[in-house]
């Protein structure tokens, strides 16, 4: 007995579009998604297309037209409502632009639901393409089969990132000069919970102390050698992830890796 193909298939095409959606719904896609679809993925009538629109879920649209510019789908059916993100924040200090562009791609295939760039005293940049940013993050979600996109905010002062910060939510901050092991901190804590990378040169001592004499502030040290600002974001939201987060909720199943 021949078995039935998956529905939809798994190589369909993934995409974020504008919402909400709606079983039965016609979509019309133009621009660079238009072009994405008929030249790169060479769809046709009657292929395949999962949708996402950051509110509703996971959608399966089947495309009944497509162009030179534009291609039409109509919506069949919801196949997932949106995740529920685990309440996680990261706030990396700005890096050199490949760099950051990887943090922010990382952080969204970890499952991070918010990432507040800071700007430091020691930052070598201090502006970030909102864009950009946002199509970094947005490609990432399509690509790790994500159905809600991290918040990106813009980025603020450290100063400012403290005086304005929740009371009930955690900052674990990577001191290179020291703390409580990370994997002993974050299985100790229950809660909101966000964590604090510095730039390329660290944080410096004014910086160090405003952060200790937050309440909330709770220094850690990922182990003994001196990261990089991006492989500290990337090392440390996957142990949060790991210990605290959906990785270690069994409900949710085992991910399946995507090329």
């Amino acid at each position: 007995m021949t078995a039935t193909p998956a529905w939809p298939p798994r190589s369909a095409p993934r995409l974020f579009v504008a919402g909400p959606l709606a079983t039965g719904a016609g979509l019309v896609l133009e621009g660079s998604q238009a072009h994405y679809l008929a030249r790169v993925m060479r769809v046709g009538e009657g292929d395949t297309i999962v949708l996402c629109d950051d509110a509703t879920g996971e959608w399966a649209a089947r495309v009944v037209g497509s162009g030179k510019r534009s291609v039409d789908l109509q919506l069949v059916e919801r196949l997932r409502e949106r995740e529920q993100v685990p309440d996680f924040w990261l706030c990396p200090a700005l890096l050199k632009k490949d760099r950051f562009d990887l943090v922010l791609e990382k952080a969204t295939e970890l499952g991070v639901r918010t990432i507040r760039p800071v700007i430091t005293r020691r930052c070598v940049a201090d502006k970030l393409n909102p864009e950009r940013a946002r199509a970094i993050v947005t490609e990432a979600a399509e690509q790790c089969a994500r159905t809600a996109l991290p918040e990106l905010v813009e980025p603020v002062a450290l100063g400012a990132l403290l005086a304005d910060w929740p009371p009930d939510r955690a900052l674990f901050f990577a001191d290179e000069q020291g703390g409580a092991p990370a994997r002993q901190a974050f299985v100790a804590h229950s809660g909101p919970a966000a964590l604090l990378i510095g730039p390329e040169g660290g944080f410096d001592n004014a910086e160090r102390e405003a952060i200790r004499a937050l309440p909330q502030a709770r220094a850690i040290t990922l182990g003994p050698r001196i990261l990089r600002g991006e492989t500290a974001a990337i090392a440390a939201t996957s142990l949060w992830m790991g210990l605290a987060g959906d990785w270690a909720n069994a409900e949710l199943g085992m991910a399946t890796a995507r090329g």
